[in-house]
């Protein structure tokens, strides 16, 4: 009777808030909706049986928080690459054709979870975990004996982000079994990861390249991820059997929802722009000589450094404010930090920006998984929707950078930078606005439920 009661009073307040950012649905109404679906598949564990804590529910976590240090710190940290690669080893290549390597990479690790969301919804979790693993390793040590830009792009383009792409999403999708209330800030905890990997690496690299080579400053990268490796290996396990039916790669009734549609779009113009900063702060300010280039590789540190605390104080907000309201405000304020950015002509300016516009990537990039769950009403098929979003956000990463790449053409060119810095703000500003419908057709939804 309680519980029922505790319902009711959830459902009125989510009729009564007429703003945005009123009447968001918390992590426990996520499991209700979950709970009370009709369709046939096995119903979800409720509330009360999912740990929502303890030492098997954090230790999945420190997994998973490996396993975003080995995929999104890798990609985060593609920047010092891109520099090295145009000044150095690569010269003869575009900006536009290097950045496919890191952009072919990010894509990869998203558009992977339309193969690895069904295959963890049907149980594969540990051959996802090994075979993940095992390529982001081989590809980082094929790619330090790399000398062409063909080779380069087949060993960390396609090895690695292949490699990421089946890490990235069971990592993600395995918490939603060990945790409900606090399921997002189990998540923005896991994805602290990224950002770590994205301050040590590139720190890493900077230091041991000129020392021992490009060859060398790769492997020892190669060994840490071994090294951290064999936490996930040990620790991570799903705690629900799979189910008995086997799942498509594709939720059809996804496609007639038009909350995921939004979405869907929204993701697609948000992740297109949203890592322009990451590859090109660099170049940028080395152009504007904000830096020395000796100091210069700092800027993706301290990028990822901002995004430490994006991924930790949004999703604590999450669970009380909703992680679609949150992912929405964290997109238009990178938007607005975008366009921040025409002005950056200092090291002030530069510094204040990086940490700022890191924040809010933060938000933009660890809320989704969350905000999915949300617009799942069959948990069994969580997986597969998350594989289909990954998949057409990472096309939108496929594509964004090297569209910036192509904007930019001359990097003595101040009114290509200007392209560029609008292409990532006028994207981020559509993302933005896509979320903040998807919410609003969501409200709609609950309200329509609760009247009936």
């Amino acid at each position: 009777m309680a519980e029922k009661e505790k319902e009711s009073d959830s459902n009125l307040s989510v009729e009564d808030g007429g703003d945005l950012f009123e009447g968001s649905v918390d992590r426990t109404e996520d499991v209700k909706a979950a709970e009370t679906t009709t369709t046939p598949t096995p119903a979800p564990p409720k509330t009360a049986e999912v740990p929502d804590g303890g030492l098997d529910a954090w230790l999945q976590v420190l997994g998973a928080f490996v396993i975003m240090v080995a995929t999104w710190g890798l990609v985060n940290s593609f920047g010092i690459y891109q520099t090295y690669y145009e000044t150095d080893m690569l010269q003869s290549s575009t900006s536009s054709d290097i950045s496919w390597i890191g952009s072919l990479q990010g894509a990869l690790l998203m558009m992977g979870g339309l193969a690895s969301g069904p295959l963890f919804d049907a149980g594969h979790f540990r051959a996802l975990t090994v075979a993940g693993l095992f390529l982001v390793l081989f590809g980082l040590f094929m790619t330090s004996l790399c000398t062409t830009y063909w080779q380069v792009l087949l060993a960390q383009g396609v090895c690695v982000g292949f490699g990421c792409g089946l890490l990235f999403l069971p990592s993600a999708a395995i918490l939603s079994q060990y945790f409900a209330r606090r399921r997002a800030l189990a998540l923005g905890l896991q994805s602290v990861g990224s950002p770590l990997g994205g301050i040590v690496f590139p720190i890493v690299f900077s230091r041991l390249q000129p020392q021992i080579g490009f060859g060398w400053a790769t492997r020892v990268i190669a060994f840490i991820l071994l090294g951290l490796a064999v936490v996930p290996l040990i620790l991570m396990r799903p705690r629900v059997a799979p189910p008995k039916q086997k799942r498509a790669f594709v939720d059809a009734s996804a496609l007639r929802d038009s909350r995921f549609i939004a979405f869907t779009a929204a993701g697609v113009f948000a992740f297109m722009g949203l890592y322009v900063p990451f590859f090109y702060i660099q170049l940028y300010s080395l152009h504007y000589g904000v830096v020395p280039a000796s100091l210069a590789a700092y800027l993706v540190t301290l990028l990822n450094t901002g995004s430490v605390f994006g991924r930790i104080l949004p999703n604590f907000a999450a669970d009380y404010l909703g992680s679609m309201n949150m992912l929405a405000a964290t997109t238009l304020g990178a938007s607005i930090l975008a366009f921040g950015w025409f002005g950056v002509r200092d090291l002030g300016g530069t510094v204040v920006f990086a940490l700022l516009f890191g924040f809010f990537n933060g938000g933009v990039t660890s809320l989704p998984p969350s905000a999915i769950v949300t617009l799942t009403p069959d948990m069994s098929r969580l997986g597969t929707r998350m594989g289909m979003v990954f998949a057409v956000a990472g096309i939108a990463i496929l594509v964004g950078t090297p569209i910036a790449g192509a904007i930019l053409k001359d990097v003595e060119d101040d009114a290509a930078w200007k392209g560029l810095i609008a292409f990532s703000a006028a994207t981020l500003l559509i993302g933005g606005v896509g979320y903040s419908v998807t919410q609003i057709l969501h409200l709609r939804d609950l309200r329509k439920k609760a009247a009936e």
